[in-house]
Order: structure tokens, then sequence, then C-alpha cells
């Protein structure tokens, strides 16, 4: 059985062995978890390494633009020739487009001649419009020229190159489709002008393939899953202000304004809590709803600009944005549900909080200590995100190997040549899966590290006010948050990096657990066979007990870490003993605050998730090059660091109310039953058996 902790807390012996006062938290403490700390730090320099890599290979442009004939990224000003403002792919031979999208061709899109303009050209209603080739050799023409010509210069041609581009092989070749800009690329419509078309056979013109093929063939393109998801890290690019806006600087108001009316109006917090989630879930949800068309006529759509409200073209992200509208559907009526069943024990959380409350009005430096770690999170965010875009747009651009006819004509060496005409891909070096997942695991551990560091100081902190029996004492450090600060930056980084490693790696097996899950189909129903009840009851003992050990032992140790200066393994077994002894004592309060904290930070986030999506609806985000292609991710980033910043500062209240009641179960312990430096507050609260039972069984029957 553990022996009381009197040697590290209030009280310990000296160096001739007599008990005498000596601090609040013992001082004499020494540096722990060492070797998890050069860990964290290696870890570091990989990271650093890694992202180098994706500063030098990546170009965020990539994510949105596609790649012309040469190899350029469309929009690239330090391209040859220079594309800036070029934004948009568009294929130049109708028939290659057709061609690639036949079931047993071996031509593909990628290959097909393509270049990067301004805007989709349209057919002539009168007569025949031509798009030709970027201006070189014998063209002299600038660029400007020829985007003020609409990209034509048939007229200056030699009558070899007309006949060349009469042929379909350039450099100058006919406007026979309309074509609508769709994410950056113009999708051709499978309706010929009939204009066009005439006047395209009276020069003699080679037989142009009219057929829903060259609708589907660049649709295809546009919509692959690689080709989404690139859209949606691009989304997270461009939306960047909205991240400042509604991931970093809304929730820091609200957190702030959450706390201080914690300080000011506890008693009302509970039940403003559950009354404002219940709102702004429901709000979040309508605009799921609305963005994905089940509600009004706005729903998001992959037409860039004005387009023919007769033209409907679909894109897989408003698939995504309704399968997002019915899991928040779900979410919703599970919570709202939720918060009704617990309004019968809101008032015990007030009594809790009320603990929370005065300790953050004696130890004000709390309420501004999140700002600390919130900004180091800040910047770390920008440059963990700019990291992460270069990092998925980074590749080697290579002309592909292709056997297919593609002849077209060169300007340069005033020949049609076959030899190179083969288009351009990006090729992904194999281990850059790899490097991805190593960014994103880094993000995640270094997320846990500093709020395991904001914990821990927090902890400290509190745990100085009850230990002085929670009243102003000379053995109180003056500014206990700094003296907190001091101890964690001296003794214990190693034990938060192996306490934030094991939140990452727990959440990374419990994900990995539940795909698994997914795979076999046995999430929701147990199989007949026996090797999937055993596949099934191993899953679910392991996802339960991952959530015990994050939920539980990690918060825990971090208070007794503050306290004691253990190493992590020594404090989480201390804090998990404690827990257990008082099991009875303490959980139903601690569970309900948690409860209430936990609806308080969805509160902010869910304010950062509805902002975004008022920001994400704005002129600007829909339109032009700025148009992101779903609000999904925005949406979904922002609700995340929404949720970071409120668990910074929210962990002020939740820290507050552990440390007490951790520190109350080992006063209790030491003295018999009876805690001797509990303040007056908290006894009240914990004691009164009573008028527990009565809030939690609700009043007796008759």
């Amino acid at each position: 059985m553990r022996g009381p902790l009197g040697a590290v807390i209030g009280r310990y012996p000296s160096s001739d062995g007599n008990a005498q006062m000596g601090g609040i938290i013992r001082h004499n403490r020494k540096c722990r978890d060492i070797v998890f700390l050069v860990i964290f730090i290696a870890f570091w320099v990989g990271m650093i390494v890694n992202s180098s890599f994706g500063f030098n290979q990546g170009d965020p442009l990539r994510l949105t633009y596609g790649l012309d004939y040469k190899g350029n990224v469309c929009g690239d000003k330090h391209a040859n020739p220079g594309l800036r403002e070029l934004e948009l792919k568009y294929w130049l031979n109708p028939n290659q487009v057709y061609q690639s999208g036949l079931k047993d061709s071996q031509f593909k899109l990628a290959d097909a001649r393509s270049i990067c303009l301004m805007d989709c050209p349209t057919p002539s209603e009168d007569s025949l419009n031509w798009v030709c080739d970027y201006p070189e050799g014998e063209i002299r023409l600038s660029m400007d020229d020829w985007i003020d010509r609409n990209y034509d210069y048939f007229e200056f041609l030699t009558p070899e190159m007309r006949n060349s581009s009469v042929n379909l092989q350039g450099p100058c070749y006919p406007v026979i489709f309309p074509s609508v800009n769709v994410y950056w690329s113009c999708q051709f419509l499978a309706r010929p002008s009939n204009v066009s078309l005439t006047h395209w056979k009276q020069m003699g013109g080679m037989n142009i393939d009219a057929d829903l093929i060259i609708d589907k063939s660049i649709h295809k393109s546009t919509n692959s899953r690689s080709s989404v998801l690139k859209r949606y890290m691009s989304d997270i690019g461009k939306s960047w202000p909205i991240l400042i806006v509604c991931g970093g600087i809304l929730p820091l108001f609200l957190a702030v304004i959450w706390l201080l009316m914690i300080r000011h109006f506890v008693a009302a917090m509970p039940w403003v809590t559950v009354v404002l989630f219940n709102i702004l879930i429901v709000s979040v949800t309508m605009f799921y709803y609305l963005k994905a068309g089940w509600i009004g006529n706005d729903a998001i759509t992959p037409i860039i600009g004005d387009h023919d409200p007769y033209v409907h073209i679909f894109g897989r992200e408003l698939d995504h944005m309704r399968a997002a509208a019915v899991l928040m559907t779900f979410v919703m009526a599970v919570s709202v549900l939720t918060s009704i069943a617990i309004i019968r024990r809101i008032i015990m959380a007030t009594s809790v909080l009320k603990v929370a409350a005065k300790v953050i009005g004696e130890v004000q430096a709390l309420i501004i200590f999140p700002i600390i770690p919130y900004a180091i999170l800040a910047i770390f965010y920008m440059l963990w995100l700019s990291a992460a875009l270069h990092l998925f747009s980074s590749g080697q651009i290579v002309q592909n190997n292709c056997n297919s006819n593609c002849c077209a004509y060169d300007l340069a060496s005033k020949r049609v040549n076959c030899d190179r005409c083969c288009g351009y891909s990006i090729r992904y070096t194999p281990h850059i899966d790899i490097a991805i997942f190593f960014h994103l695991f880094g993000g995640y551990w270094a997320t846990q590290f500093f709020v395991a560091c904001s914990s821990t100081v927090i902890a400290g902190s509190v745990a100085s006010y009850y230990w002085a029996r929670g009243e102003t004492s000379p053995e109180i450090p003056f500014l206990p948050v700094f003296s907190s600060m001091k101890r964690l930056a001296r003794y214990n980084l190693g034990s938060m990096a192996i306490g934030s490693l094991t939140v990452s790696f727990m959440e990374s097996i419990r994900f990995i657990l539940e795909s698994i899950r997914r795979k076999l189909k046995v999430a929701n129903t147990t199989p007949d066979s026996w090797i999937g009840r055993a596949a099934h009851n191993t899953s679910r003992f392991c996802l339960r007990c991952i959530e015990w050990i994050i939920k539980s032992v990690n918060r825990n140790a971090y208070i007794m870490i503050a306290i004691t200066g253990k190493s992590f393994c020594k404090a989480s077994a201390i804090a998990t003993e404690l827990i257990m002894n008082n099991i009875l004592r303490i959980g139903r309060v601690n569970v309900i605050g948690d409860v209430i904290l936990f609806l308080g930070k969805l509160c902010i986030s869910l304010s950062s998730a509805l902002f975004a999506f008022l920001m994400s609806d704005t002129h600007k985000y829909r339109s032009a090059h700025n148009k992101i292609s779903s609000p999904l991710f925005p949406v979904l980033v922002c609700w995340g660091l929404g949720y970071v910043v409120a668990t910074l500062f929210f962990g002020v209240v939740e820290m507050s109310i552990d440390t007490i009641i951790l520190s109350y179960c080992q006063d209790s312990e030491e003295h018999q039953g009876t805690a001797q430096y509990a303040p007056p507050l908290l006894m009240e609260t914990l004691n009164d058996q009573n008028e527990m039972q009565r809030l939690t069984q609700g009043p007796p029957s008759s």
C-alpha cells in the first residue's frame, strides 16, 4: 500500500529528518523522463527535415490548377511562358478528349494537348472561333496580345500551318463545343455549335466526334478521388483568412468571455451552456442542409463564375456535403436528447463550478495564462499548415510514357512533331505517404504536448492554492502561475513528452481499430462466426481501454506530476489509486462537471464552425480564383481549431476542479478521512451526501 505523500505535499522532512514547513509544493525535485524528452526533440528535428522536403518539392498551386502540355502549372507566373492569371486548363483537340473517354482506348486525358487560359472559349454564333497554341517561333505575338485576341492568330498562319490546323494538329484548333469552368478546367458540353460545325466542314476540316463521351472524359478526371482531395487541401490554403478569424481570433475571444462569466455568473453558466449548445448545433446542421441543397437553392456547385442555369454538372463534393448533413443530423439528435437528460443534474454542476470560480478569483493570473500556449500554438499551426500544403503538393513533374498518336505542330521546330507530344503528370515519390502521415502525427503530438504543458502549469498553480487552505499565504509564491511554469520547464518536460505521446499513439491505434471494425462490418452487430465474434469483442475491449487511458489516466497524471514532481508512470499510478479509493465520493460530481465543460468546448467550436460557414458564403469565396470547392474542410478545420483553443482556456476550470478534488482525496487519506486543507466551499460541496443523493436520484417516491 502506498504511503502518505506528506514528504512531497505540505510538510516534508529536512536534512536532519525532522518534519518542518518547507513549502506548499515540494521544491527539491529532479528531472524526469529525460529519454522521452530526447525522443521528442529528435522527432522535431525529423519534422523540420520533413517539412523542408515539402517546401523544396511542393507547390500549392498544383492542388488547384492543372498542368499544360509543357508541364507548367497553370497560373504560375514563373513558368515559360509566364502564365500569371491564366488559371484554366483547356484541351485544344476535342478528338483527343473523345478518344481518352473510350473504354478500349489506350490514350489518356493526361496526354491530350492542353494549355492554360484566362477564361473558357465559346463557339461563335455566326462564324468559327479558334484557340491557338502559345505564341512562339514565327508567331511574333506577346502573351498579352495573344490574350487580347482571344487566343486567336489563325489569320497569321502560313498555308502549311493552316493545313495542319484543319487536320487538328495545330497550332490552332477550332472551338466547336461550348465549355464551362468546372474546378479550373474547361468542361466540354456535348452539344456542338451547328454554325461552327458548318464553317468547319466548309473548310474541309477532319471529322469531329460529338458524343456524351466528350463530357464524361473530363468530368471523370476532375471528379476523381485524388483531384477532390487536392481541392480540399487547396480550400484550406485559400481560406486562410477564415482560419485566422474563425479558428483563432473568435474562439480566443469567446473562451475569455466564458471564463469571465464563470468567474462572475457561475450559477447561470450551466444553463446558458446547455441552451446555447442546442441552438448552435441546430444552426450548424441547418447550414449543412443549406449547402447540400436540401434547404433553399444555395447548394455548392462545381461551376466557377456565371453559368447557364440549364447546365447541371455534378461534383463529388456535393455527395460529401450531403453525407456530412446526415451525420450532423444524427449527432444533433443524440446531443439534444443527452443535454435534456442532464438538466436534472445541472445544480450539482453549478456547485462544482463554484469551487473553480473561487480558485480563479484567488489566482487571477489563471485567466490570462492560456494566452501563452495559445500564441505558441497559433505560430505552430501557421507553419504546420503551410508545410502540410507543400507536402500534399510535393512531387516531380515528369513527362508521361505513351505510345498513342498525339502528333502536333511544333512552332519552334516549324514542323509536325510526334516525338515529344505526351503530356506531363506529377509523380509522387514512394515515401510521400509516410512523410504526410509523419507530419500529421507530429502535428497531433505537438498539440497534445502544448495542452499537457498548459494543464500541468494550471494544476501546479491550483495545488498551491489548495495546500494553503484556500487563503493567501506567505508559502504561496507571489505569482504561482509563473512558479509552476518554471518548475515545468526545469523538471517535467520529459513527462509531458511521454504523456502527449501516449495520447497520440493511443488515438492512432483507436483510429486503426475503428477502421478494422468498419471493414469487418462488425461495428454495430455481433457476427455469427467465432472469428468475427473474437475480433468484435477484442476490438471493443481495446477501444474501451484506450478511452479510459486517454480520459482518466493522462489528465490526472499531469496533476500529480505538478504536485509531486514524480515521473509520468509513477504519477499515473498515484492518481489512479486515489481515484479508485474515492470513486464513490467524487465520481458523480466530477462526471457532471466534465459534461458541462465538454458542452462549453463544443459551444466555442460550434460558434467557430458557424462563423466559418458564414464567411465562406461571401462573394470572395464563391467566385474567381479564390473560390473554394466546398466549405466542408475549412469549417471542419475551424471547428477543430476552436476546440483546441477552448481546451486550452477551459483547462483552467477543468484542471482546477480535478486538482482540487485529487488534492482533497490525498488530504483525506493523510488525515484519516478528514481533509485538513480543504477550503470551506469545497467541504460544503463534497461532504453534503444527502443533498448529492437528492440531486442524483430525484425526489423520493410517495
